[in-house]
């Protein structure tokens, strides 16, 4: 989006008072902002600023759009200097450059909207940031509480700012919030200076067309598990995976937890690299019957399946591509 000059002045919604027990300069004008000193950076005749940025670059984060309604029109902008501070009182905090025209629209009072971006919102993220593409679509919001919200977000959030303050050359804004969805999805990513994206469940072997994978899991050997006993443990050697013969599996990694039923295969990424351990807890759901198949044995499967073994390599290469 374009920018304007900032203002000349930049005071907190309290009228110049002090707020009682806030620490030394929070609740005053800026009108003076503190010297500036220098970033040590152990790169010789480095530009310390530009060591910063891209420190703070390595940081991974989600990213968002600000949305606020001004003058009946909607304006919106990419940020993902956005955090969460409380949850009693719910409170968040965007980050905004001074210079940009969203930093004139925020004040004390003012409802914005948070729409967190789902991966495939990409081209939305470049449009709202000033860097639109001809073919992008004219993005479509949801109202509510009277505040845009990008439809097909991730997750939304309305916040009235409830206080402001200065941050060098952004400003601070404290919302609380008054309202909160989130549905199923992956988020977009950026990191280092690019989108990234999370690869959620990788298939590898699954992926491959039933014809190819079959004559690899011939020489699998049938094991049963009882209601709870593990077929892997996070952390352990990889050495084989499974397909769900019968019955259904629950899968634990940090942060998440999902079933999978008959046909499902697990422990396939680690078995190409069994030295780095099992990323997950897979733990049977009552009775369940399923084919254990060894790396020795998928290797010499794939000595005979050439078909099988190119077909692994494009799906690999596939990944590669998303990642890039």
């Amino acid at each position: 989006m374009s920018e304007m000059d900032a203002p000349s002045e930049f005071e907190l919604p309290v009228h110049g008072a002090a707020i009682a027990g806030a620490p030394e300069g929070i609740g005053q004008s800026f009108d003076e902002p503190p010297e500036p000193e220098l970033i040590e950076t152990p790169g010789v005749g480095a530009d310390p600023l530009l060591e910063f940025r891209r420190t703070l670059g390595m940081f991974a984060t989600g990213v968002t759009v600000i949305t606020v309604v001004a003058d009946e029109q909607v304006h919106g902008m990419t940020a993902n200097a956005f955090m969460s501070v409380s949850l009693a009182p719910p409170l968040v905090l965007v980050s905004i450059d001074r210079k940009a025209r969203m930093n004139a629209m925020l004040r004390e009072g003012v409802r914005f909207g948070v729409s967190v971006l789902e991966a495939g919102q990409r081209e939305l993220s470049d449009r709202f940031a000033g860097r639109p593409r001809p073919d992008t679509p004219e993005p479509r919001f949801e109202l509510v509480h009277a505040t845009p919200l990008v439809e097909g977000a991730l997750a939304h959030l309305v916040g009235r700012v409830v206080r402001s303050y200065w941050g060098g050359d952004h400003s601070l804004f404290l919302g609380r919030v008054e309202y909160v969805y989130y549905g199923e999805g992956t988020p977009l990513l950026f990191h280092g200076g690019r989108y990234e994206r999370v690869i959620r469940d990788p298939q590898v072997f699954s992926a491959l067309p039933a014809e190819l994978l079959q004559p690899l899991l011939a020489a699998g050997v049938e094991t049963t598990f009882a209601d709870g006993e593990a077929l892997m443990r996070r952390g352990e050697r990889g050495d084989a995976l499974y397909l769900v013969l019968e019955g259904a599996v629950t899968v634990a990694r940090p942060g998440r937890m999902f079933s999978l039923g008959a046909g499902a295969v697990v422990g396939e990424i680690e078995v190409l690299d069994p030295g780095a351990g099992r990323i997950a807890d897979v733990i049977a759901d009552g009775d369940v019957r399923a084919l254990r198949v060894t790396r020795d044995e998928l290797r010499a499967a794939l000595g005979t399946q050439p078909r099988a073994a190119l077909a692994l390599i494009e799906i690999l290469a596939s990944r590669f591509r998303e990642l890039a």
